[in-house]
C-alpha cells in the first residue's frame, strides 16, 4: 500500500490541476506588477494566516461562538479559513450550522471547492441523516471528478451509512477506484451498526487478505462488536491475537471492545481480566463493564460497579446512566430509580433519548405508568424505541384504549412502528380478546411487511389463540416461514391452553425435524398440554430431557407444571414432596394447585397444609379462606367452616368478584354479577327482563325498543 502512495499523489494533483485548468484561466507573473499592489496581497496573505492560526486556536478550546464572530468580521477569508470554521461546526455536532457555512462558501466568488471542504460537508449531511443533500453532494462529486479522491469517496460511503442506506453504500464502495484504510473501517462500521454484522466481518477479512491494506484501532474495535453481537468467540479469539501482534491491544477502543467481547460470548471472567488490568478505565471501560452486568442479569453488580467509578473519580455519561437505570429496573428499586432520575435532571442528562428510555422502562416495570408517561411526554425528541417502550408499559398494565391511541399517534407522528409496538398492541388484543382489532392490527402488519418477523408471528399467533380462534393461530403458522422456534412455541402454546393437548404435543416432536431446539417457554407449553390430558410419564420424560438433552436448567414455571400435573393425576403427596424440594422460593401459586387439587379429591389433610402456607405468604388471600372452608363444609365439618369464615371477617377479608367485559362499537365495558354502576343500567336491565321474559316479540317490536 505504501508503495501506491506516491502514484496515488501525483494522480489527485495532476486532476486537481486539470480541474483548475477548466475553471480558471491560467495567468503568469507579471514583470510590471504595482509594487503597491504586491506589497497589499502580502498584508492580505499575512493577515489570512494569522485568521487561520487564531481560528484553530478557538476552536481547539471549544470557542467556536469567537470564532465565527472574528470568521465573520474578517473581509479577506481563503479556503483554510472556510475548512477551519465547518470542520469545527462538525466535530462539535453542529450539522445544520456546518452545512449552511457551506452553503455559503460554494456560493462565494472568491473560493474554490477542493476534496477536504467537500468530505466535511457531506461528513455533516451523515451526522445529520440529510440523505437527499448528501445525494446532491455525491452528483456534484460525480461531475466534478472529486468523487476519485480517497478522501471524498470515504465521506460518500461514511454518508450513505449513517443514513441506513446499506446497499447503496455498499454498491458505491465496490465501484471505488481508491480505497484506504478510512474506506475500509466505513464499510464494516455501516454494516455492523445496520446489524449485518457477518458481511461487516467478511470485509473486514477481505480488507487484509485481498486489498492487503492494515487494519488500526478502530477498525479491528468495530469487528470486535461484531464478533460481540454474534458471539463468535473463536473469531474473536483471532481478532484479539491479531491485536497483540500489532501492539494495539492496549489502546482504549480495542480493549474496550474485546472486554465486551468476551463478557457478550458468555467469557465473564475474561472480561473482568482485561478490565482489572487495564492501566486507566475510561468512562468508555467503565460503561461496558456496567452494560455487561445489566445484560448477563448481574444487575447488583452493575450498581455496584457504578459505586466504585464514582468514587475512582470517573464522570459518567448518558450511556452509563442508562445502563445503571436499565440494571435498577431489572431488580424493581423505584427508591434508586428515582434517586438517578433526579440526579440526572440536575445534570442536564433527562433528554438524552438513551436516559429517557431507561427511565420509561424502569417505571414501566415498577408499575408506576404515570411516571412512565410523565417522562415520555416530557422528552423533546423521541425515537422508535421511546414510543415502543410506552406502547409497551400500557400494554402490560392492560391499559388497551391508551395503547391504541398510542399507536395511532406513532403511525401519525412518529417513526414507523416497529414489530415491538405491534407486538405489544397485539397482546393487548389477545388478553382482552378483541379479535376485531386484532384483526385489524394483522392487517397493518401485512402492509408494512412486518408479518415475516419471528416476534410478530408469534404475537399474532398469541392473539388468535387467545381470542379463541385457534384455526386462524394455525393459519398463521402454516404460513411462516417455520424456521424459528418463538413462533412453534407460540403454537404448541396456543394448542395447550386450548385443551388441543394432543396437537401440542404432536408439534412438539416435530421440532427436531424442522432443526430447531426447545427453549425453556417451549418446554412450559408441552408440559402444560402432559397435565391437560394426564400424560405423567411422558411429563416426567419431557422435565428430565431439559436437562439431559438440553442443558436446560428447570425454571420455577417448570416445577409448577409437574406440580400440577401430578395434581390432577391424584398424587397430592408426591406432589407436596415436589413442592418442598424444588431449588426456588415457594410461592401461593404452587400451593394453590394443590389446594385446588385437594378440595376436588376432598383431602382435607393436604388442603389445610397448602392453605396454611398460601396464608403465611399472603394473610389475606379470601380465595384460600373460601376453599378452605367449603373443603371443611363438604365433609360435614360445619364448625371448622364457620370459623373459617369467622376469621375472613374479623380480617375484613372480602372475595373480589370476578369481572367481565363487552365490546360495543370500539368501546369495552366490564361488569360484575349485579353491576348497576353503568349509565344506562336502567335501559339494559329493562332489555334483559324483556329479553328472559316469556312474551313473544316481533324482530320489528324489538328493534323499535332497542332504538
Amino acid at each position: 500500500m505504501l508503495s501506491l502512495r506516491p502514484v496515488i499523489t501525483r494522480r489527485l494533483y495532476a486532476k486537481s490541476f486539470l480541474a483548475l485548468a477548466d475553471s480558471t484561466d491560467i495567468s503568469f507573473p507579471n514583470d510590471d506588477k504595482d509594487p503597491a499592489e504586491s506589497n497589499q496581497l502580502e498584508d492580505i496573505h499575512i493577515k489570512i494566516v494569522e485568521l487561520n492560526s487564531q481560528l484553530k486556536r478557538l476552536i481547539l478550546t471549544g470557542d467556536l461562538r469567537t470564532a465565527r464572530h472574528l470568521f465573520d468580521a474578517v473581509p479577506h477569508k481563503d479556503e483554510i479559513s472556510w475548512t477551519t470554521m465547518i470542520s469545527g461546526y462538525v466535530n462539535s455536532s453542529d450539522s445544520p450550522e456546518a452545512l449552511s457555512l457551506f452553503s455559503k462558501f460554494w456560493v462565494t466568488p472568491s473560493t474554490r471547492m477542493d476534496p477536504f471542504i467537500l468530505s466535511l460537508a457531506l461528513k455533516a449531511c451523515g451526522r445529520n441523516v440529510d440523505v437527499k443533500r448528501g445525494e446532491i453532494l455525491h452528483g456534484y462529486s460525480v461531475k466534478t471528478g472529486f468523487v476519485n479522491s480517497v478522501f471524498v469517496g470515504s465521506a460518500i460511503l461514511d454518508m450513505y451509512m449513517k443514513n441506513s442506506r446499506v446497499f447503496d453504500g455498499c454498491r458505491f464502495f465496490d465501484e471505488m477506484p481508491l480505497r484506504n484504510v478510512v474506506s475500509w473501517t466505513a464499510i464494516i462500521t455501516g454494516l455492523v451498526r445496520a446489524g449485518y454484522n457477518s458481511q461487516g466481518l467478511s470485509y473486514f477479512s477481505k480488507m487484509w487478505r485481498e486489498e492487503g491494506v492494515d487494519y488500526d484501532s478502530y477498525t479491528f474495535a468495530i469487528a470486535l462488536k461484531a464478533c460481540a453481537d454474534l458471539e463468535v468467540l473463536k473469531y474473536g479469539k483471532e481478532i484479539h491475537a491479531r491485536t497483540i501482534k500489532r501492539g494495539v491491544d492496549t489502546a482504549s477502543y480495542v480493549a474496550n471492545s474485546l472486554a465486551t467481547m468476551y463478557n457478550k460470548c458468555g467469557k465473564l471472567a475474561y472480561g473482568l481480566h482485561l478490565f482489572e488490568n487495564m492501566s486507566k478505565p475510561d468512562v468508555v471501560s467503565w460503561t461496558s463493564i456496567i452494560t455487561t452486568y445489566v445484560q448477563t442479569g448481574h444487575d447488583q453488580q452493575a450498581i455496584e460497579a457504578f459505586l466504585r467509578m464514582r468514587e475512582c473519580g470517573i464522570c459518567a455519561n448518558e450511556y452509563t446512566y442508562a445502563a445503571v437505570v436499565s440494571g435498577i429496573a431489572n431488580i424493581a428499586r423505584m427508591d434508586w430509580g428515582q434517586q438517578l432520575h433526579a440526579h440526572v435532571m440536575q445534570l442536564g442528562l433527562v433528554d438524552s433519548l438513551s436516559v429517557a428510555n431507561s427511565l420509561i422502562t424502569m417505571y414501566s416495570k415498577c408499575g408506576q405508568i404515570n411516571s412512565a408517561s410523565a417522562v415520555f411526554q416530557e422528552m423533546s425528541g423521541r425515537d422508535v424505541i421511546s414510543w415502543s417502550t410506552i406502547i409497551s408499559c400500557y400494554s402490560q398494565e392492560g391499559c388497551g384504549e391508551a395503547a391504541f391511541e398510542l399507536l395511532s399517534l406513532m403511525r401519525q407522528n412518529g417513526p414507523k412502528p416497529t414489530e415491538y409496538a405491534l407486538s405489544s398492541v397485539l397482546s393487548v388484543c389477545g388478553n382482552m380478546a378483541i379479535l376485531e382489532q386484532g384483526k385489524q392490527l394483522h392487517a397493518y402488519v401485512l402492509i408494512v411487511g412486518l408479518d415475516h418477523r419471528a416476534m410478530t408471528r408469534s404475537a399474532l399467533i398469541n392473539m388468535y389463540s387467545k381470542c379463541g380462534s385457534i384455526r386462524d393461530a394455525e393459519k398463521t403458522f402454516s404460513l411462516s416461514e417455520n424456521n424459528d422456534i418463538i413462533s412453534w412455541t407460540a403454537m404448541i402454546n396456543g394448542y395447550a391452553e386450548h385443551g388441543y393437548s394432543q396437537e401440542a404435543i404432536n408439534l412438539f416432536e416435530k421440532l427436531p425435524q424442522s432443526g430447531l431446539i426447545p427453549d425453556p417457554v417451549t418446554y412450559i407449553g408441552v408440559l402444560s398440554a402432559c397435565s391437560h390430558v394426564g400424560h405423567l410419564d411422558l411429563g416426567f420424560h419431557y422435565f428430565d430431557s431439559m436437562t439431559k438433552d438440553h442443558r436446560i436448567k428447570p425454571r420455577k414455571e417448570h416445577y409448577g407444571c409437574m406440580v400440577d400435573l401430578l395434581c390432577r393425576a391424584g398424587r397430592l403427596s408426591e406432589a407436596e414432596s415436589m413442592i418442598r424440594s424444588m431449588p426456588y422460593e415457594r410461592d401461593d401459586v404452587v400451593w394453590s394447585s394443590l389446594l385446588r387439587a385437594s378440595r376436588e379429591k376432598g383431602d382435607v389433610e393436604h388442603a389445610m397444609i397448602a392453605a396454611e402456607q398460601i396464608l403465611r405468604l399472603d394473610p389475606d388471600c379470601a380465595g384460600a379462606h373460601v376453599t378452605l372452608a367449603n373443603i371443611y363444609a363438604s365433609r360435614g365439618k360445619w364448625r371448622e367452616a364457620a370459623d373459617v369464615r369467622k376469621l375472613m371477617k374479623s380480617k375484613g377479608v372480602i372475595k373480589e368478584p370476578g369481572w367481565s367485559w363487552v365490546k360495543i362499537k370500539d368501546h369495552v365495558s366490564r361488569f360484575v354479577s349485579g353491576d348497576k354502576t353503568h349509565p344506562m343500567c336502567d335501559d339494559i336491565y329493562n332489555l334483559l327482563d324483556l329479553i328472559t321474559s316469556k312474551e313473544e316479540l316481533t324482530l320489528q317490536e324489538l328493534d323499535s325498543i332497542i332504538k
